[in-house]
């Protein structure tokens, strides 16, 4: 992750800072191109919705216009596949900034899983198995915590060429999503 560019700009943090919008910056990483009316269809807005939103994110550079089409009717994709932002260095518009597009990418996150339960007894067994929710934690100084963080970030990397190369993924494969986090649990009494 430290070679990602990370988003300092305090107006850019600020487009995050809506749940709609990370629906549309999914929407563009599945289908790689879509116009205001596709993007409509798959995440549940109106068109004008969409057009709105999908305007803000290309006027903070997440989206650019895509090659054909013209008026509501022209694609979109993404202009950066990854985001990163973090909280060191910004002053306090940009910390608050950051604080509401992590607050509006957690309810889109919590929303996509909550979606998913509701359909999961309709999926295959098949895909039924291949979903698990959980929660463990284990005592970790920091240098262990960012250790295991890039040790899952290299397994995920095995992966991602086949988000950017659609003739790389598997017959019978999907778009799976995985919401990985850790965290320091606050004010935790020592235990014997």
């Amino acid at each position: 992750m430290a070679d990602r560019k990370m988003i300092t700009d305090p107006q850019r943090l600020k487009a995050l800072a809506h749940p709609i919008r990370w629906k549309l910056l999914d929407a563009l990483s599945i289908a790689e191109t879509a116009t205001a009316t596709q993007c409509a269809a798959a995440i549940g807005e109106s068109v004008a919705s969409c057009s709105y939103h999908l305007n803000m994110l290309a006027k903070y550079g997440f989206v650019e216009q895509a090659e054909g089409g013209q008026g509501r009717e022209k694609p979109w994709r993404l202009a950066e596949r990854e985001r990163s932002y973090d909280h060191e260095g910004l002053d306090e518009e940009g910390v608050l900034a950051a604080e509401a597009a992590t607050d509006a990418f957690l309810e889109h996150e919590f929303d996509r899983v909550r979606t998913y339960l509701r359909g999961h007894g309709r999926e295959s067994e098949e895909w039924r198995r291949a979903f698990s929710l959980m929660g463990m934690h284990a005592h970790l100084t920091p240098d262990e915590a960012i250790g295991l963080q890039a040790e899952v970030q290299s397994l995920f990397d095995r992966y991602r060429d086949r988000s950017d190369n659609p003739a790389l993924r598997p017959s019978g494969s999907r778009p799976v999503r995985f919401l990985l986090t850790n965290f320091v649990i606050p004010d935790t009494p020592e235990t014997p």
